[in-house]
């Protein structure tokens, strides 16, 4: 293990809060948005705010598990590839058909997969535990069948309300619909479900130095990225981005933005939150609305700003003052705007996984901030290891790109070397990480 600094704590400054403070802070001021009936295709990722009971079976009748056919297994108790019985088969029955007809003693129906179970069947032989094939080769008919093997009562048969039963909560309030949910939903026959609607959030840039991506790059000017990037996090977790483009270095340009933002359920802003001149998001939050606080002690994304805006019709809108720099505006979303968006859809958990890994190289800790180092997870000789994707300066945006986890470097320890173990906060999980994972 890294030495923990005896005097690392000096650096702290007290204004400053944890990263769990801050968010303890933050997630305070949120809460599950009210539900909306939306189409079922249309709710994928949304979260349920209603139980879901079954108004009937499902399956609704017995069905056949395999294409074959519908015996009584008392007919087929003794049958063998040396003493096959045979049975008089009166019909069949195909998926989306009613039978025609009831199996008595020594008769059969021939069925398809999914297809209702006739009345007096209580068991189903495939087509190749019969004579079937053989039959057809030699150019006889079907109106007899082989059957070459026992088949207890129940053999692949689906009985009616094997997968959910009339009257049973089928999906329970709080689950998030992925695609199995929505099959769950279309099985009862669901056009429509109620869940927690998707929150808007504006996104909003500020800074002089600013260009739309596609004008003409001008000296002195750089292109916004921070509004795509973070535009993109917001609906890649579930909210519905609202961009408000840029606002400039002064207050008029500034408050006209704020005001097109106070319609959403949370604003979030990039640059504007430190200590220069023209930082003037905080200002105007003074001036519209209540601060909670300026700065977390951590690296990237120590000036972050989180407060209120006071909204015409008596709402205070959330408002997170993410830093300029393109990396630590996404390292802050990631810790902060994503858990307010998800407690906003109605998640109960929004903690991301994390792994141990093997650090293949240094992370330094000079000011007792807690370190959230950018890395590349792979698995090799049975664990896992975190190279450094690159420089980590707050503004190459490019080693973000090509990470898939933040190591993390505590407070108290000022620094970590090659092959100590790492906790990684993981970003994303890709397939040759995934495969190892329990």
């Amino acid at each position: 293990m890294a030495l923990v600094s005896a005097d690392s704590h000096r650096h702290h400054d007290p204004g400053m809060l944890s990263v769990e403070e801050a968010l303890e802070r933050i997630l305070g001021h949120f809460q599950a948005l009210e539900p909306e009936e939306k189409p079922i295709l249309d709710a994928q990722g949304q979260t349920l705010a209603e139980n879901v009971t079954s108004s009937l079976d499902v399956p609704p009748w017995p069905n056949s598990a395999m294409d074959g056919y519908a015996v009584r297994a008392q007919d087929v108790a003794h049958a063998g590839p040396e003493s096959p019985v045979v049975l008089n088969v009166i019909g069949t029955v195909a998926a989306g058909q009613s039978p025609r007809g009831s199996v008595g003693p020594g008769t059969a129906i021939r069925i398809m997969t999914g297809a209702p179970v006739p009345p007096g069947a209580n068991a189903v032989v495939p087509f190749e535990q019969t004579d079937e094939i053989q039959r057809r080769v030699e150019g006889r008919g079907l109106d007899h069948i082989g059957v070459l093997t026992a088949a207890p009562a129940g053999a692949n048969v689906r009985p009616a309300g094997e997968d959910i039963r009339r009257g049973e909560v089928a999906l329970r309030r709080g689950a998030v619909l992925r695609p199995a949910e929505i099959g769950v939903l279309a099985a009862l026959g669901r056009r429509t479900v109620r869940v927690v609607r998707r929150p808007v959030v504006g996104v909003l840039s500020t800074g002089d130095e600013l260009l739309r991506p596609g004008r003409p790059l001008k000296a002195g000017k750089i292109y916004d990225a921070n509004s795509y990037s973070v535009a993109a996090a917001v609906a890649r977790y579930g909210g519905i981005p609202k961009p408000l483009g840029i606002a400039r270095d002064n207050l008029p340009d500034l408050h006209r933005k704020l005001d097109h933002a106070l319609a959403a359920d949370m604003l979030i802003t990039s640059a504007g939150v430190s200590k220069g001149d023209y930082d003037i998001v905080k200002e105007a939050l003074v001036q519209r609305g209540r601060v909670s606080f300026w700065s977390v002690r951590m690296r990237p994304g120590k000036p972050v700003a989180f407060g209120t805006l006071a909204a015409p019709d008596g709402r205070q809108v959330p408002h997170m003052g993410l830093p300029g720099n393109p990396v630590s505006a996404l390292v802050v979303f990631e810790l902060f705007s994503r858990p307010a968006i998800l407690k906003m859809l109605g998640r109960i958990s929004w903690e991301k996984p994390s792994v141990e890994a093997a650090l293949e190289g240094p992370i330094r800790n000079s000011d007792g901030r807690r370190v959230y180092a950018r890395v590349q997870v792979t698995r090799r000789d049975g664990r896992y290891h975190a190279q450094p994707a690159g420089p980590q300066g707050s503004n190459i945006l490019t080693s973000l790109a090509r990470c898939n986890g933040l190591a993390i470097c505590p407070e108290e320890v000022p620094h970590l070397e090659a092959g100590q173990p790492v906790r990684v906060l993981m970003l994303d999980w890709p397939e040759e990480v995934q495969g190892y994972c329990g």
